[in-house]
């Protein structure tokens, strides 16, 4: 009886101590209740708590909108922008999420309240694109973030043809957008496999 007992006080323990899963971490591979062998077809049971808007793209050309999914929070706070790889597809994966809600973060800590010091300090950048209003940093995961370029010297502003370094834009700049693109893990892992 006593071993019972004993038994049963080390799986209560054991029970309280495990980790609950963090609905706002962002990892390689999931994004919260999310991840990236989910398809369209789950998003309605899986944010079955929450507001699944979808914003269906027209068309099959090229000028027609993605397919878009919204998710917001009971209560009207939008948590994230999920985009599928095809149109009008239901079997189809997502590739790309936009972050909006600061409580979702990678494990190194980046959020939508991050700044480019917190994107430096803790991932290796791999490109800057800079396009007409804003600057993309893309680092050495499946991460990507957006910078305006309201945030950049004055100097680097308006030309969109100029080659933007990281030593150039300062620590304090803001994140406007943050991006998780799965597209382009499955492409790098489908690369390294082709060269084995």
């Amino acid at each position: 009886m006593k071993k019972l007992v004993f038994l049963g006080i080390i799986v209560a323990c054991l029970a309280s101590c495990a980790k609950k899963e963090d609905p706002f971490l962002i990892q390689k591979d999931q994004i919260g209740k999310l991840h990236k062998e989910i398809i369209v077809q789950q998003l309605d049971s899986i944010y079955a708590n929450d507001s699944l808007v979808k914003r269906i793209g027209e068309g099959d050309y090229v000028q027609a909108g993605d397919d878009k999914y919204l998710i917001y929070e009971k209560g009207g706070k939008q948590l994230l922008t999920l985009t599928p790889r095809q149109q009008h597809d239901k079997s189809e994966k997502i590739k790309t999420i936009q972050v909006h809600d600061e409580r979702f973060k990678t494990a190194k800590g980046v959020s939508t309240k991050s700044t480019f010091k917190d994107i430096r300090e803790n991932y290796s950048i791999k490109n800057i694109y800079n396009t007409m209003n804003t600057i993309v940093v893309i680092v050495d995961s499946n991460e990507y973030f957006t910078i305006d370029k309201k945030e950049l010297p004055e100097d680097l502003r308006y030309d969109a043809s100029l080659t933007i370094e990281a030593v150039q834009i300062p620590d304090a700049a803001k994140i406007k957008y943050f991006m998780i693109n799965w597209e382009h893990v499955d492409k790098t892992e489908n690369e390294k496999k082709d060269e084995q």
